[in-house]
């Protein structure tokens, strides 16, 4: 009897440390992987919401222009790029200018 009580105990245990190692793994994952993407949305989210016309933006394509206009609803912001020549581009696609070598380096 006590044998069976000896391999009952251990199999219990082997569960947990089971378990504890799943729950580590999920924590692990969560402060590597979830929490700084989280922190990055926020922080471009931020740098959009700010943005404001006249001010010189640079596209992830490296188009360097000036916002003439922007539309938080349709997510797209008129730049002009030379006198006279204005582009439509996507907000997703901007940095303000100051932030492209930030980008650059990711």
């Amino acid at each position: 009897m006590t044998t069976l009580n000896t391999i009952l105990l251990q199999s219990q245990g082997g569960g947990w440390s089971g378990m504890l190692m799943i729950v580590a793994m999920i924590v692990i994952f969560y402060f590597f992987m979830i929490r700084p993407q989280s922190q990055k949305q926020k922080q471009i989210k931020k740098s959009r919401e700010a943005m404001q016309a006249g001010d010189k933006v640079v596209s992830a394509g490296g188009i360097h222009g000036k916002i003439k206009s922007i539309d938080h609803a349709a997510g797209t912001l008129v730049v002009e790029i030379a006198p006279g020549v204005q582009i439509t581009m996507d907000i997703a696609s901007i940095y303000p200018a100051g932030q492209q070598e930030n980008a650059e380096k990711k």
